[in-house]
């Protein structure tokens, strides 16, 4: 029986060889040339990993904008980081429409930045489309924004580039000071910030300043766990006891948890040092703390620093 290709010739194998790889590479060119005919807004609207993220760009009135000729870059929240960060489709409808904006736009660069492009340096601030600063970095564990990572890189759009998120980025609603103010969580925190500064050191002062500054805030959990049981408590201690145990909270430097490493022990505004772990999740240990401080959540931005929040008063 004739073999099957007896009367093929080498010449006519490298032939048919080339035949392939042609064909191959023209559908090669032709995948990536509609991936980049799609817009941003059609990779958010057609993704079902993005349909809560598609539901605040309707919301905000910003698909004619992202189909648009930009260049743009997203750091793009899937649903999971929707999710995680306790934001809802629900919760979107209740927002007013400025305030979806401000946050999908704080998401937003008004140029195509692929992540090779991202600086290697900590924490470069990058201006968004809002108006406010993000903060990245590109290091050996990859691209961070705000201590959040990005899980999947470049994905290309023919007005620019999408980055996915695993967190929804908030914008800033002011300084240290003002961010725990606007939060109930740290009540204790502000009074206690009041009332030290009516002593020798003005702490508000210092945590309004310029900074930028990194802040590990008790909540009021904590600050009932460390023998304060009532804001009364805090206006009653001593103003400068509450100065020297507020300024060992503080470091200098926009740090977030992505710039965190095991064993770190940076020195404090007060000039004390406190130790940083990172097994079982980031924490923080006071010299005199029994047991670290768990940190969650980090990275809270604010226009002079980041704030972690931690469940025990650090104690210098």
């Amino acid at each position: 029986m004739k073999k099957p290709f007896a009367n093929f010739t080498g010449k006519a194998w490298l032939t048919a060889v080339a035949i392939i790889l042609f064909i191959a590479a023209c559908k090669k060119s032709n995948d990536n040339n509609s991936s980049q005919s799609s817009t941003i807004a059609d990779i958010v609207s057609t993704n079902s990993s993005f349909s809560t993220l598609n539901a605040a760009v309707i919301k905000a009135g910003l698909g004619t904008t992202l189909s648009g000729s930009g260049p743009f870059t997203v750091f793009a929240p899937d649903n999971d980081a929707f999710n995680a960060s306790g934001i809802s489709t629900t919760i979107i409808g209740t927002l007013p429409d400025t305030v979806i904006k401000k946050i999908l736009l704080y998401h937003t660069l008004t140029a195509k930045v692929p992540a090779a492009s991202v600086p290697a340096r900590p924490n470069a601030g990058v201006a968004t489309a809002a108006g406010d600063s993000i903060y990245v970095t590109n290091n050996s564990s990859g691209v961070f924004v705000n201590g959040i990572k990005v899980k999947q890189a470049d994905v290309n759009a023919s007005n620019g580039i999408v980055h996915v998120l695993n967190a929804v980025l908030i914008p800033p609603v002011g300084n240290i000071v003002q961010t725990a103010q606007a939060d109930t969580t740290f009540s204790y925190l502000v009074a206690a910030v009041v009332r030290a500064s009516a002593g020798a050191t003005d702490v508000a002062s210092v945590l309004s300043g310029k900074g930028p500054f990194t802040v590990f805030a008790p909540t009021n959990n904590a600050f009932r766990a460390a023998g304060f049981a009532t804001i009364n408590a805090i206006n009653n201690a001593d103003p400068d006891v509450l100065a020297s145990i507020l300024v060992y909270h503080v470091i200098a430097g926009r740090i977030f948890s992505s710039d965190l490493s095991e064993g770190a022990q940076p020195t404090t505004l007060s000039g004390g040092k406190v130790t940083i772990s990172l097994a079982g999740g980031p924490s923080v240990k006071g010299n005199n703390n029994t047991q670290p401080s768990k940190i969650a959540p980090a990275n809270i931005v604010a226009t002079n620093g980041v704030i972690h929040v931690i469940d025990s008063v650090l104690l210098p």
